[in-house]
């Protein structure tokens, strides 16, 4: 049976040093290759209309919105989600058309072994070695959840499949890039659980630090990758903390609005 037709989206900006490894591997391979661009100033647009015709560039309503409106444009029912940081290995491609070709196809959501690289080399436990659901069926009611940051893919009636090949995923630039981007997050969420009228405390974000070190060191198994799991687990100890001191930060703020208000 020949390969049922693939759709691939990306949301990207400012991709320009990384986006080429990404989609060189999927040009000429999936069947829809998306772009939408949110305002890139380094080149990104010029080097992805080198590798598609559907280069499409918009606002930024959120990463959750945003990959709505990717889903949106694409023609056909099996859609692959990647970011500019994530590379498809030809072993991953060749279990992907191995699936998708099969006669009978009792699955909905594919989830793919993720090879999250830190300072060169990856990682094999812990939250970032996590097989992610980047391949799915675009059937009614699937939709990504409405947030700016986290964006969960809703899928009703989910049938799940686990692939062997591995996604290699290189998020990170430099040590600076890694705090910026999860400092970024972190007060993204605050946010929106401060909008949601949730209550933070830097008692709980002090917590939260020693809580979340533990789950990714010892109950996650990041030991096992040595000096990078012990790195990756404070990084991750600092992100829980952040959330919760940038919720309790804004709600003192508001506090003191509030106070100069009476």
């Amino acid at each position: 049976m020949k390969r049922r037709p693939l759709s691939c989206f990306l949301i990207v900006r400012d991709e320009a040093d990384r986006i080429e490894d990404c989609i060189k591997e999927l040009a000429g391979w999936v069947d829809q290759l998306i772009i939408l661009d949110s305002g890139s100033t380094d080149g990104t647009v010029e080097i992805c209309q080198k590798y598609t015709d559907e280069v499409h560039q918009t606002d930024w309503p959120g990463y959750g919105p945003q990959r709505n409106r990717a889903l949106k444009l694409c023609k056909h029912e099996w859609v692959l989600n990647l970011d500019a940081d994530e590379k498809v290995t030809p072993e991953l491609r060749d279990e992907i058309d191995a699936l998708l070709s099969q006669e009978k196809l009792d699955v909905n959501f594919v989830k793919i072994p993720w090879h999250t690289y830190l300072f060169g080399k990856p990682m094999r436990r812990g939250r970032y070695s996590t097989p992610q659901g980047k391949l799915f069926l675009n059937h009614e009611g699937v939709h990504f959840k409405h947030s700016q940051v986290h964006e969960a893919l809703q899928i009703p009636d989910v049938k799940p499949l686990v692939l062997k090949s591995p996604l290699l995923h290189f998020s990170w630039r430099t040590y600076q890039h890694m705090q910026e981007k999860h400092l970024k997050y972190a007060c993204i969420l605050a946010e929106e659980k401060q909008q949601k009228g949730k209550k933070g405390s830097l008692g709980f974000a002090v917590m939260r630090f020693f809580t979340d070190f533990i789950q990714q060191y010892i109950l996650r198994g990041g030991f096992l990758d040595g000096k990078r799991g012990f790195f990756m687990a404070l990084v991750l100890a600092q992100y829980a903390f952040h959330k919760y001191a940038a919720l309790a930060a804004l709600q003192m703020e508001q506090a003191c609005q509030q106070d100069n208000e009476k």
